[in-house]
C-alpha cells in the first residue's frame, strides 16, 4: 500500500459566508466562476459529470461546460455513448466543479433533459470543422480495434464532407441540467470548511450552511 496520510495542506484561501452568498444558486456560481477564470486556469470550464446506469454503477467523466443561466448547466455529448444511454434509462445526475487554486468546489444535482435540436445545431456549427468532422468519425463508448481504423474513418467523413458544411448528427446534442440542489464548498483552516446548500422552496431557493 502507498500510504499518503502525511500529504497535507491547509486551506486558507477565503471564507463562504452564508448570509452574504446570494440569495440563488446561479447567481452565486457566477460570481465563483467569474472570480475563478480571472485567476486564468488552463481550462476553466472543466467539470466532472456522474451519470448512474442500468445497474446502479456510477458513472464519472470531465466534460466542459459549454453555458449556464437561470435554467440550468449546458453541455454536448453524443446521445449514444454510455452517458447519453444512462441519462435515457436514469435522468438524474451531478455536476462537479473543483477550483483548486480558490479552495472552492462546486456541486450541483438534479435532473437532465435533451436541449433543442436549434441550440444543438447552432453550437455545432460554432465547433472547429475539425471537431465537427470528429463528431461524425467516433462511435463513442463504443470498441474499437486500433487507432489507425479511428484514423481511417475521419480521413473518410471528411473527404465526404469536402466543400460542404459538416451537418449535425441525428446522434449529436446537448444535455440541460436543471439543478434541484447546489452545494458551494469554501475550504477552511483546520478542515473546519464552509458548506452552504441551495435547495429548491417555493419560487425561490432555501440557504442552509452545513457542517464540514
Amino acid at each position: 500500500m502507498v500510504n499518503l496520510g502525511d500529504i497535507r495542506r491547509q486551506y486558507t484561501q477565503g471564507r463562504l459566508d452564508e448570509t452574504r452568498a446570494a440569495d440563488d444558486p446561479m447567481t452565486q456560481f457566477h460570481a465563483w466562476f467569474e472570480q475563478y477564470r480571472e485567476t486564468g486556469p488552463l481550462e476553466p470550464t472543466i467539470m466532472t459529470v456522474a451519470s448512474v446506469d442500468a445497474d446502479g454503477q456510477p458513472w464519472q467523466r470531465v466534460l466542459l461546460l459549454k453555458a449556464y443561466d437561470e435554467q440550468g448547466f449546458v453541455f454536448f455529448t453524443n446521445y449514444e455513448s454510455n452517458k447519453g444511454r444512462h441519462f435515457e434509462q436514469n435522468n438524474k445526475a451531478s455536476l462537479h466543479f473543483f477550483w483548486m487554486n480558490l479552495e472552492r468546489q462546486v456541486l450541483v444535482q438534479g435532473g437532465v433533459e435533451k436541449i433543442s435540436r436549434e441550440e444543438a445545431a447552432a453550437y455545432f456549427h460554432s465547433r472547429p470543422r475539425e471537431s465537427q468532422l470528429g463528431a461524425w468519425a467516433s462511435a463513442q463508448s463504443r470498441p474499437l480495434n486500433n487507432r489507425a481504423e479511428l484514423e481511417a474513418k475521419f480521413a473518410e467523413v471528411s473527404a465526404r464532407y469536402d466543400g460542404q458544411d459538416v451537418p449535425l448528427p441525428d446522434y449529436w446534442g446537448g444535455f440541460r441540467l436543471r439543478p434541484t440542489r447546489v452545494e458551494f464548498w469554501q475550504g477552511g483552516e483546520h478542515r473546519l470548511h464552509d458548506r452552504v446548500e441551495y435547495t429548491p422552496v417555493g419560487d425561490g431557493w432555501h440557504k442552509q450552511r452545513l457542517n464540514p
